[in-house]
């Protein structure tokens, strides 16, 4: 899979960079950094009492690394190919099309692509080992929501998922989950994890990933459109999660409004601090819903050209706040480099 972040620039500028990959740079302007429409107002949805239809055939990728459990999700370019025939208030995925860009800042946060950083966390979570036994996780800007996916795989108490735009959830993130849920035929899991059968298995930074074909039969399901016609409305896994859509800022407000109010153990981020206006919010949300011995892994690169939000700009940030202590966990070292880092807070003093 290719990976790209393309920048629509307010203003009726034009992007001279347009269609290239976001390793090569773009002059930032003050205007990419300013939200292009007001606040999103958040809302919590629940995933329909028949949610199976969501997956009718549907065509997934699995990617397996190491040890952890083979996470499934739709494949990108079905929604750029069926835009159309969705359901999609937002009209995100035309105006992605028509805009060829991955990101309109304040209408679309690129929730429909699974981006590079993720991968890294997944790959250090493997390394590390974490089950997550009896944890309660948010994946903030959740998009695909591989990262609370794998939670949830290997034993997370809840996990709640959250992104920008209502149509990633609801087209993209909970199919995900379902899609993760079900319980593959036992042959078709094999050749997953084995790279066999009408696979095209492709390797990508030690990650191996299953592109899956359709089987073109007559009248004969494949082993995916059966397994779609089990009942997953009452598994006990989907009966763990939650999703929101919405700015971060309605979502806090949102969230705190329940009884008790939620306190996570870890909470994921990936690639969310590109644009350096959202970082006051971002950091007021992981202020309030962390527990007090909780973790925040931020997968991130170094810097994101032409919107200017990178790293360092946040660990200043988060320096100057006093909140959080920031450790580096995996720095890589090719290309635009890309980190992995934990935030916790800061021991009182006396403590």
């Amino acid at each position: 899979m290719s990976f790209s972040f393309n920048f629509d620039v307010p203003g009726g500028t034009t992007n001279p960079n347009e269609g290239e990959s976001k390793n090569k740079a773009a002059k930032p302007t003050e205007d990419q950094t300013d939200p292009a429409e007001p606040v999103k107002e958040a809302k919590e949805h629940r995933p329909k009492s028949d949610p199976q239809f969501l997956l009718f055939d549907a065509v997934a990728e699995t990617v397996t690394i190491g040890t952890l459990p083979p996470l499934h999700f739709l494949n990108e370019t079905v929604f750029e190919k069926t835009a159309a025939e969705r359901e999609d208030v937002e009209k995100i995925l035309s105006r992605t099309a028509e805009q060829r860009s991955d990101l309109i800042s304040g209408v679309y946060e690129g929730g429909l692509k699974v981006w590079e950083c993720t991968y890294d966390l997944l790959e250090l979570i493997e390394k590390d080992g974490e089950t997550f036994r009896g944890k309660a996780v948010l994946d903030l800007g959740c998009g695909a929501g591989l990262l609370g996916i794998l939670a949830l795989k290997r034993g997370a108490m809840q996990v709640h998922f959250q992104d920008y735009n209502s149509t990633v959830i609801e087209q993209l993130t909970v199919p995900n989950v379902i899609l993760n849920c079900q319980e593959d035929d036992e042959v078709d899991s094999e050749d997953d994890v084995e790279g066999k059968g009408k696979g095209k298995v492709q390797e990508r930074d030690g990650c191996k990933k299953l592109k899956k074909t359709r089987e073109e039969d007559d009248g004969i399901p494949t082993p995916k459109k059966r397994a779609v016609e089990k009942d997953l409305s009452q598994h006990q896994d989907l009966a763990k999660c939650r999703f929101f859509s919405g700015d971060w800022s309605t979502f806090l407000a949102l969230v705190l409004e329940d009884n008790p109010q939620p306190k996570y153990d870890i909470i994921f981020t990936s690639e969310t601090i590109y644009n350096t206006a959202y970082y006051p919010t971002l950091h007021e949300t992981l202020h309030k819903l962390l527990a007090p011995d909780g973790l925040v892994y931020l997968a991130t690169k170094s810097h994101y050209f032409g919107v200017g939000g990178g790293l360092h700009l946040f660990e200043t940030f988060v320096e100057e706040r006093g909140v959080f202590s920031l450790d580096h966990l995996w720095d890589g070292e090719e290309g635009l480099q890309r980190h992995v880092v934990v935030l916790r807070f800061k021991k009182q003093e006396g403590n």
